[in-house]
């Protein structure tokens, strides 16, 4: 997907185009993939079974339409393990991704059901953000059909699954996105499933659509903050449009989809939280109730009940879900003592497929054998679901490196690197290697009424639009430029960069009882080539809403994995704005000082 060319159009353009690809792309994807329902055909060594099951989801009773692929020559005497898989956000059981997917293991010898996520394509019920009791509950059923306890509506058993004991199906999950969430909200409400590989997925829901990456949680930790965020509100409208456009794209709706508390097909629950982060405000009485459900129906809120292995593939390209989510649940399941290994691909949700001959995964192709994430994968699946027990599964943390091309292109580790790198934020807007450099001083910004940076319009991609480059208005932010670097250095992690401000007015609105009245900064790292052409990678920031400017604070970026190049120059920025997100009340001035026994530190998770 293009990141670049014109200037990108207001919100308003931007939510009506989301709106109008909504309807537009999955009149494609829902193009029938298969022959007439209850009409089963060969494909090559697979046969193909369109199938319904009426499944009770969170007290309701939903309808999930599904496509069973049964591989030639599996029966009760020759019996084969299962992968479930299903859509990403929008998306159904015959959109490009998920129909591959299947296909794909199929043709390796896997029994693969494909299904409609509730809400979406053919399924009943409104759209829950993969919540366990709901769209977990769901899929939960689809295991006891893969068990053979139970039949589809129209009497279709599956009596020639693998099976670790009666009932019990050797069953593996993979999908991408919001076909990743519902992974480890099934492997959390039943834990008969053998194997998980969520790819591009989130860990907050909170943290996704309104980020703080400062204030963090000490009970919660990794990406999660007690503190509410700058609301991603671009993101947030393209899929909420994409979720209230479904009745366009289904005529024939069925009446389960339609939704409660004012959405047409959202739970209420979700339509809610909308609501509440629309009204631009965080009152302290409706705060806890905001987050409440958005990390109520998110992996960080169950992690513990997850004990399936779990291979995480999470993309480099992406300000929707960043690296930063994917750390955060490897994280938490290697705490609480799951199987949980971690790659780093080029591809996310704002673009960064790179040449499949580079190692890249292309779920559409089924490239399995031939990309290194492919390989990752099938040995995965081979150790938890054929159970070939001296199967290598490969390093506990890899990545993608856009400076080696090839067969290279992907590095690994047996852990995530660590901040091993510091530089100091000096007066003279230097950032120097040593405290001894800092030069005295200090500068002021302030935020303008209407945003004045831009790092991305984060539908561009989705909807066809050019997005300009990055660019900050001067005197609404401040920067520190490292030295020309006499070698390449390449930073695999996620910075993080702490920081003292003085703001008076920042200082006196903060105890309002309102958090929107607490300053927003947003941090960010550029590369700046020889000939001043400034990068910002993957167009990633990271909004910070600072609960208390009286106090030094640590604002977390997201991940990179980036080789700055010789004579190149790092560059961190903290701007007052960004026109992605939503930013302060009011105009704020905030100064940064500086001298040698404090200053601002950024410190960088740099590999040698």
């Amino acid at each position: 997907m293009s990141r670049s060319g014109s200037r990108s159009r207001s919100t308003l353009a931007l939510s009506v185009g989301i709106a109008a690809a909504a309807v537009a792309a999955p009149l494609v994807l829902a193009a029938p993939a298969h022959s007439a329902p209850q009409q089963a055909r060969a494909e090559g060594e697979f046969t193909v079974i369109p199938l319904k099951f009426t499944v009770d989801a969170g007290g309701r009773s939903c309808t999930v339409d599904a496509d069973l692929y049964r591989p030639a020559g599996v029966d009760a005497d020759h019996r084969a393990p299962a992968v479930l898989t299903t859509n990403g956000f929008g998306g159904s059981k015959a959109d490009g991704s998920t129909d591959a997917t299947a296909k794909a293991f199929a043709e390796r010898g896997y029994v693969s059901l494909a299904y409609s996520g509730l809400g979406f394509g053919k399924s009943g019920c409104p759209i829950s953000l993969d919540a366990p009791e709901y769209d977990g509950r769901a899929a939960s059923h689809l295991v006891d059909f893969l068990a053979g306890t139970r039949a589809a509506d129209d009497g279709t058993k599956a009596d020639y699954v693998s099976a670790d004991a009666a009932g019990d199906p050797r069953v593996g999950m993979i999908g991408g996105s919001y076909g990743g969430a519902i992974q480890m909200a099934t492997a959390a409400q039943d834990q008969r499933v053998d194997a998980l590989v969520p790819l591009i997925t989130w860990n907050d829901l909170a943290y996704s659509l309104d980020p703080n990456n400062t204030a963090q949680s000490p009970t919660l930790g990794g990406v999660s903050s007690d503190t509410p965020g700058a609301y991603k509100y671009q993101w947030t409208n393209g899929f909420f449009l994409i979720g209230e456009a479904q009745g366009l794209l289904n005529p024939s709706l069925d009446p389960s989809r339609i939704g409660d508390s004012g959405c047409l097909h959202f739970v209420a629950g979700a339509c809610e939280t909308k609501r509440l982060l629309d009204q631009k405000r965080y009152p302290a009485d409706r705060t806890a109730e905001m987050l409440r459900y958005a990390r109520g129906v998110s992996p960080v809120s169950y992690l513990d009940r997850v004990k399936a292995p779990t291979l995480l593939v999470q993309g480099q390209a992406d300000t929707l879900f960043n690296l930063n989510e994917a750390t955060a649940t490897y994280e938490a399941l290697k705490k609480n003592g799951t199987e949980a290994k971690m790659v780093w691909q080029s591809w996310g949700h704002s673009g960064g497929m790179t040449d499949p001959a580079s190692g890249e995964l292309n779920l559409g192709e089924g490239n399995l054998e031939t990309s290194y994430v492919g390989k990752r994968i099938l040995a995965w699946f081979d150790r938890y679901l054929q159970q070939e027990k001296n199967v290598d599964t490969g390093p506990d943390f890899a990545y993608y490196r856009d400076w080696q091309p090839g067969a290279d292109a992907y590095a690994t580790a047996e852990k995530l690197p660590a901040l091993s790198q510091k530089l100091y934020l000096s007066g003279d807007g230097k950032l120097v290697d040593n405290r001894a450099k800092v030069a005295r001083g200090s500068r002021e910004y302030r935020n303008w009424l209407v945003p004045t940076s831009h790092s991305e319009s984060s539908l561009a991609g989705i909807i066809g639009l050019g997005d300009p480059a990055p660019r900050d208005t001067k005197g609404t932010y401040l920067d520190w430029t490292s030295e020309p670097l006499a070698e390449a250095t390449d930073v695999v992690g996620a910075p993080k960069a702490t920081l003292k401000v003085v703001s008076p007015k920042a200082e006196r609105a903060q105890n309002s009882g309102d958090a929107a009245d607490q300053l927003v900064l947003f941090a960010k790292l550029y590369d700046v080539a020889p000939d001043g052409t400034k990068t910002l990678v993957h167009r990633l920031v990271a909004p910070a809403r600072v609960p208390d400017v009286t106090r030094e604070f640590t604002v977390t970026l997201p991940g990179i994995v980036h080789r700055y190049e010789k004579g190149h120059r790092l560059q961190f920025v903290i701007a007052a704005s960004d026109d992605a997100y939503y930013g302060n009340r009011g105009v704020k001035p905030v100064t940064v000082t500086h001298e040698p026994s404090d200053t601002g530190v950024l410190q960088l998770p740099v590999v040698r």
